[in-house]
C-alpha cells in the first residue's frame, strides 16, 4: 500500500479528508497536492468542478462522484477500495468537506469499517471570515444555511436570538438581502454584524456594520448580492438590572400569572428560570398595574 503523506501502513487504506481553496488557488497546501496525486481515487462533490482544479496542478488521479444525492449508496464503492488497501481522498467543490458539504456519510461508514480517516486541513470560509471579523472568536456557533423560506428562517433565528456566542451563517447570494432583513427584525438593528463575501477572490468584501446599516449597504449595492456569502452576527448580551429578564423567563412568568397568585407565580418562575425572585416579582407587579 502506498504510504501517503506520512500515513502509517496497515492492511486497509486511508481516507483523506482534503480541504481545497475557496477561491485563491495559492491557498492549496503542498500536503494536499501530494495526497491528491498519490491516492488511488478521489471522491469529489462535483467531478466537473474538481477536474479543473486537478488539471491546474497537473494531477491525473481518477475521480468519482460523491455528493448529497448518491453519498449513501455509493459509499460502498469507496469502502471496497479502502478495505482492499487503497487510499482515497475526499474533496468538496471548495473548502473543507463536510462543512455544509457532502462527506459525512462516507466518513461515518469508513470509521465504522475500521478505516483510518485523516484530515488534511486548509481553507474554510467560516473560519476565514471569523478570523477577520473583529467579533468575539473564543466561543462561536455555526448554523450553516438558514431555511430558504421566510417563516422557517425567522423561526430558526428566533431560536438563537439570545445566544451569547458569535453566530455564523452561510447564505446564498439571491437570499442575502432577505436574510439580513430577517436578522434585523429578529435580532434588532443595532446588533453588530459582518458580511464576508467572495472570500479570497477578486471582489472579496468584508463589511462590518450594525445589522440595520449592513442591510441598507447590501440593499443599495446589487454587487453585494452576488457570490458566496458568510454572515457573522455578534452574540446576545444580557441587559443589566431589571432588564436582565429573558424573553423565555417572561413567557414562563406570564403563564404562571394566569394560574397562580402573583407572589407564588414569581417564586415558581424563579425556580424554573433561575432569574432572581425579586426581579420577577417586580415585573409581575408592573404587569398587574398595567392591566
Amino acid at each position: 500500500m502506498t504510504d501517503v503523506a506520512g500515513a502509517s501502513k496497515s492492511t486497509v487504506g486511508t481516507l483523506y479528508v482534503v480541504a481545497t481553496p475557496i477561491g485563491n488557488l495559492d491557498d492549496m497546501s503542498a500536503r494536499a497536492l501530494k495526497v491528491l496525486a498519490d491516492v488511488a481515487l478521489i471522491a469529489a462533490e462535483d467531478t466537473r468542478h474538481s477536474i479543473r482544479l486537478l488539471q491546474h496542478f497537473g494531477i491525473d488521479t481518477p475521480l468519482a462522484a460523491c455528493h448529497e444525492h448518491n453519498e449513501r449508496d455509493e459509499g460502498g464503492r469507496f469502502l471496497t477500495k479502502l478495505l482492499a488497501g487503497e487510499n482515497v481522498a475526499l474533496v468538496s467543490d471548495a473548502g473543507t468537506p463536510l462543512i455544509s458539504d457532502p462527506g459525512y456519510h462516507l466518513v461515518r461508514q469508513a470509521r465504522a469499517a475500521g478505516v483510518n480517516v485523516v484530515p488534511v486541513p486548509g481553507a474554510c470560509a467560516l473560519i476565514a471570515a471569523l478570523s477577520a471579523a473583529g467579533l468575539p472568536s473564543d466561543r462561536f456557533i455555526f448554523e450553516g444555511f438558514l431555511p430558504a423560506k421566510a417563516a422557517g428562517r425567522r423561526a430558526r433565528l428566533e431560536q438563537v436570538k439570545e445566544e451569547p456566542r458569535t453566530l455564523i451563517f452561510y447564505e446564498a447570494p439571491h437570499r442575502i438581502l432577505e436574510c439580513l432583513e430577517d436578522m434585523e427584525a429578529v435580532f434588532g438593528g443595532e446588533r453588530p454584524a459582518l458580511l464576508a463575501r467572495e472570500l479570497t477572490k477578486t471582489f472579496e468584501t468584508l463589511k462590518g456594520l450594525p445589522l440595520a446599516e449592513l442591510r441598507a449597504f447590501v440593499a443599495a449595492d446589487s454587487n453585494q448580492q452576488r457570490g458566496e456569502c458568510v454572515v457573522l452576527v455578534g452574540g446576545w448580551s444580557a441587559p443589566e438590572g431589571e432588564q436582565a429578564i429573558s424573553t423565555e423567563a417572561q413567557r414562563v412568568l406570564d403563564l404562571l400569572l394566569a394560574e397562580l397568585p402573583l407572589k407564588r407565580a414569581a417564586a415558581l418562575a424563579a425556580e424554573i428560570t433561575g432569574v432572581r425572585k425579586n426581579l420577577l416579582y417586580q415585573l409581575a407587579l408592573e404587569k398587574q398595574k398595567a392591566e
